[in-house]
């Protein structure tokens, strides 16, 4: 613990002690972190996925166009409150590793859903501001991302509700944000990597390209393939929610200093 305060202390933000924070965390605590993005993100999204897989035609058949848009929605609305949720439970973990104690997977989850609300709001402003951003240029898209990418671990540490959130973020990334980009550059080259490799093992376990597609249209997914997004889901949430959280840390000790509790330990 000592070592980590006084790695927090260094100037500037690390990238190398971004990550050895987030993979710290998963090493000492895998029961939480990979549980959280179990349970609260491989399991509904993979779950919804299997659900409607090769049923859309069926669905615009029964509830028509503006029924499969409203549904569309409905989807989306989902997936933003699954992925606000399963950061807001990982940044608890993350935190409580970093001041040298494990937060268990229940205290975890209370965390994320005890700010559910301000956790979704915040996360739905995010992406209208960063999609609207994306349509008029896609650089300013991206700088909004970097600026905006830890609002809600400040809506789990600070208790902030949206345009505060994202302002803290704004004011906690200013001065580091391409270090920022360097980071999301890394998990996002990982994650396209891991999603190459799942792809085309998908189509070779399935008779290659064309037995998958006609697998997926049927709506017939090998189990196998299941399994394997589910095990890919989890470990891509848990990486990103605990390497957002972090940057958040790492941010927060290099604008504010390391926090008093993490110090009054250091020196109990």
């Amino acid at each position: 613990m000592a070592s980590a305060a006084a790695g927090a202390g260094e100037p500037g933000v690390s990238i190398e002690r971004v990550f050895g924070r987030a993979f710290g965390t998963i090493r000492a605590n895998p029961l939480a972190t990979l549980g959280i993005s179990f349970l609260l993100s491989a399991v509904p999204t993979v779950g919804l996925n299997v659900a409607v897989q090769g049923r859309q035609a069926e669905l615009i058949t029964r509830v028509g166009f503006w029924g499969m848009a409203g549904f569309g929605l409905l989807m989306v609305v989902i997936g933003i409150v699954i992925s606000a949720i399963t950061q807001g439970a990982l940044v608890r973990a993350t935190v409580a590793h970093s001041r040298g104690r494990e937060s268990s997977l229940a205290e975890s989850v209370s965390a994320g859903f005890a700010v559910v609300i301000p956790l979704f709001l915040t996360s739905l402003l995010s992406a209208l501001g960063i999609g609207l951003a994306m349509i008029l240029l896609i650089v300013p898209g991206i700088m909004v991302y970097c600026a905006w990418v830890v609002a809600t671990p400040a809506v789990v540490e600070e208790r902030l509700w949206p345009l505060d959130a994202l302002g803290r973020s704004s004011e906690l990334t200013r001065g580091a944000r391409w270090k920022v980009f360097a980071i999301l550059l890394i998990l996002m080259i990982c994650y396209w990597v891991l999603s190459g490799v799942v792809g085309a093992l998908s189509m070779q376990f399935s008779g290659g390209l064309q037995g998958f597609a006609a697998m997926n249209a049927a709506g017939h997914l090998p189990i196998a393939f299941i399994v394997v997004t589910g095990i890919v889901q989890t470990v891509v949430a848990c990486i990103w929610g605990v390497c957002v959280s972090s940057l958040y840390i790492e941010l927060r000790d290099w604008k504010d200093g390391p926090q008093a509790d993490a110090l009054a330990e250091v020196f109990a």
